[in-house]
């Protein structure tokens, strides 16, 4: 949904008298803004003014409007996203059709994220109810130290998280592979990306085992590896951006219970951040050519599905030893990751939820990278504290691949001994890569679904990912 964004620079000319809703970022209970009627609720709430450094208070006007204050103070994004999240979803609730957002400090970080989080949770995302309130949000006046051109930045990235939420968010009988494949064949368009798919039976031809051994269960076998380019008339340097595209998984054979099978059309959330960052980088005509491979399918059972002790050959040429048929994620990344570095790049960034052992390591609040190169590793976990979407480095020594070792294949898929499977899981990727010197850098996706919200997103969906997919691509462009 387009939100209009005024900006006005002589912050002085807003008055609480003369709006209705207003978020306001002030610095001392002795600003201009901070009411009569905000010290006496202060007071009355037996509240010191600092304490609204991690509090927000809401003061309904005399003029019947609603007025939220937070206090201003030195922080990092992340801590300023959720503060500002909190305040707005208290002005939010009553659904204005306009909303005005104060900072009484020139900060660049605090007046950008306050427009951001505003911005990013004015969106409407996928509901079936027969009854849906939409968001009446047109207009945000914002009062503040932000340019034109850091307003198309913010709009480019809420656009991106959007679009991430939004697919991710879709029920599985609703995205499908042949539906999602053509929702991103109207995007390609849309947005005059190159578009190219890899179907099933080509995918056969090739020889990409490892894909179609998970696409073969499926009944129609629409799976596929769809090849997306953005390319500026000039760019600097090439990122190569991998998606897993899972739309619903079952396990397969090793079938999952109903409480791990729940949520699971959420499992193509890797591909929807990467179009999401696709979808940033081309609204705001990032310098850079980006080549984005997906890989979409399902994880079905059926008398076609894959199995466990079946050998498949990559398309490589790697032999793997199937050892549990939920492992799905890393064989239709294994292919998809062969063809995509056949190509060489600045940069191999690849996004997935893929292991429940990184859940289970990171909790849902970071997600965790893998890389073959320290320094690649160093700035994504820049990146991450500067986008506000935090992460964190993984060991990636090649001595756990002694545990993936297979008596019959050249690889096992996993083990069944637990351990950790989120660096087996990066060890057994980093075995498809064309070359094994590109550098390349693996996300596990743990923090895309936060109950309640985090950092600035207030859904649960939270489009994690795709902010610092393109924070990081800045700060390639700049070394």
């Amino acid at each position: 949904m387009k939100v209009k964004i005024n900006l006005q620079k002589n912050s002085a000319k807003m008055s609480l008298k003369s709006v209705k809703y207003s978020l306001n970022v002030v610095k001392s209970e002795n600003s201009e803004i901070f009411s009569d009627l905000a010290k006496a609720k202060l007071k009355r709430l037996k509240m010191k003014f600092n304490d609204l450094e991690s509090k927000f208070l809401s003061v309904d006007g005399d003029n019947a409007g609603h007025h939220v204050f937070l206090k201003y103070s030195t922080s990092n994004t992340f801590k300023i996203q959720t503060y500002v999240r909190k305040g707005l979803k208290n002005l939010l609730s009553e659904n204005p059709e306009t909303i005005n957002l104060f900072c009484e400090d020139d900060d660049p970080l605090w007046n950008r994220e306050l427009l951001y989080t505003a911005l990013l949770n004015s969106q409407d995302l996928p509901s079936r109810k027969s009854k849906i309130e939409k968001k009446q949000l047109k207009v945000i006046n914002f009062f503040g130290n932000l340019s034109a051109k850091e307003v198309v930045e913010i709009e480019a990235i809420v656009s991106g998280n959007t679009l991430s939420r939004q697919l991710t968010m879709t029920p599985p009988n609703d995205l499908t592979p042949t539906h999602y494949r053509q929702e991103i064949k109207k995007l390609a368009s849309k947005r005059k990306w190159k578009f190219k798919e890899y179907n099933m039976s080509q995918l056969k031809r090739m020889g990409a085992g490892a894909f179609v051994a998970v696409g073969q269960g499926s009944d129609p076998q629409d799976a596929a590896i769809v090849h997306l380019t953005y390319q500026p008339k000039t760019f600097k340097k090439t990122i190569t951006l991998v998606g897993k595209g899972i739309c619903f998984d079952t396990g397969g054979h090793n079938l999952k219970p109903s409480k791990y099978m729940f949520s699971m059309h959420e499992d193509m959330n890797g591909s929807a951040t990467a179009l999401g960052i696709l979808e940033a980088a081309s609204l705001n005509k990032l310098p850079v050519k980006i080549d984005c491979w997906l890989a979409i399918a399902q994880n079905h059972i059926g008398p076609k599905a894959y199995k466990q002790n079946d050998v498949v050959k990559a398309l490589n040429g790697k032999t793997i030893e199937i050892i549990h048929t939920d492992a799905e994620g890393r064989m239709v990344l294994a292919d998809t990751l062969t063809l995509a570095t056949k190509t060489k790049s600045d940069a191999v960034i690849d996004f997935a939820t893929l292991t429940g052992c990184m859940a289970v390591a990171m909790g849902d609040r970071y997600s965790g990278i893998f890389s073959n190169k320290p320094e690649l590793a160093c700035l994504a976990v820049g990146s991450g504290q500067k986008s506000g979407e935090r992460v964190c480095s993984f060991p990636f020594d090649e001595d756990y691949e002694e545990d993936i070792e297979s008596d019959i294949a050249d690889i096992k898929q996993c083990t069944l001994e637990g351990g950790p499977d989120h660096i087996h899981a990066a060890r057994f990727l980093s075995q498809f890569l064309t070359d094994p010197k590109q550098p390349w850098l693996h996300v596990d996706l743990s923090s895309s679904n936060t109950k309640g919200g985090l950092g600035a997103a207030m859904s649960d969906v939270n489009g994690f990912g795709v902010r610092f997919g393109f924070s990081l691509i800045q700060d390639i462009l700049q070394k």
